[in-house]
């Protein structure tokens, strides 16, 4: 087996030289974490599950238009994707009060908004993902207003598409967090969706009960977690198998932790 060249590790993700120039293998992890990196745990079988969500959401955004960076999933925790210039932006869009969205205005929990809300954070743990306005964005230079204008579009209709989608499979969007990437190819360049769309990513309510589906219960210590990921793949037709799930990997190798142990400061954007 030829030894694969490391080019990023993230906090759920690692990223390796691709097969083919200008890819990239995009491996799922088990670890968790929240609260900036304060909370650390695994949940197993979390890669597994997330690589096929990620890869089924994909390919329904790419089927109305939406450009990613997906091309083909390798195994059960892996994905060949195209390489991109990561635009240094989490693109937040809300439907419901959730999280500190609700803390920062004063908003019950579940409050449905009138519209959908688009917020834009850096992404640097260092400074702590700041809000920041496109005003901002565009004078330091990290995205022109063209590339903005793209994004709040995709941001939109990503919304609309995986609200209806989902509502299909009884679970309500709260919220989600995306990021995008230029594409070079050629002498063109095209923002592209990037990263993955997940439990991790979304924040996910059964429209029936509103219990939680996605990684609040580890940020809370609800517990079953990894059953709320499992449904979530259940309801969307891809569920893996348990041999598959149950599959070794360096991060299912780590001794789990429990979600307890660390108590948090912070709540999720």
């Amino acid at each position: 087996m030829n030894r694969r060249v490391p080019i990023y590790e993230g906090k759920a993700k690692q990223l390796f030289e691709g097969p083919e120039p200008g890819t990239l293998i995009q491996h799922f992890k088990d670890d968790a974490t929240a609260f900036n990196n304060v909370k650390k745990g695994v949940i197993n079988g979390k890669g597994v599950i997330n690589n096929r969500i990620s890869e089924y959401l994909m390919l329904r955004l790419g089927e109305i238009g939406i450009p990613t960076h997906f091309i083909r999933t390798l195994n059960m925790r892996e994905q060949l994707v195209k390489a991109v210039e990561i635009i240094p932006l989490e693109v937040i869009v809300r439907n419901v009060a959730a999280g500190s969205f609700a803390s920062r205005f004063g908003v019950d929990e579940g409050a449905q908004l009138p519209y959908p809300i688009i917020e834009f954070c850096l992404k640097s743990d260092k400074l702590n993902d700041p809000i920041v306005a496109p005003e901002i964005i565009v004078a330091f230079q990290w995205a022109q207003p063209s590339e903005l204008e793209d994004i709040t579009s995709m941001a939109l209709r990503i919304n609309d598409f995986l609200s209806g989608l989902l509502l299909g499979a009884g679970i309500r969007l709260i919220d989600f967090k995306i990021e995008f990437g230029r594409h070079y190819e050629g002498n063109t360049v095209q923002v592209i969706l990037a990263d993955e769309i997940s439990p991790d990513c979304c924040r996910l309510w059964d429209t029936k009960t509103g219990e939680k589906m996605d990684k609040d219960r580890f940020r809370r210590d609800l517990g079953k977690v990894e059953e709320a990921y499992r449904e979530v793949a259940r309801r969307l037709g891809v569920l893996p198998s348990d041999k598959e799930v149950a599959a070794k990997s360096p991060a299912a190798s780590k001794k789990p932790v429990k979600l307890s142990a660390v108590k948090k400061k912070k709540t999720r954007k």
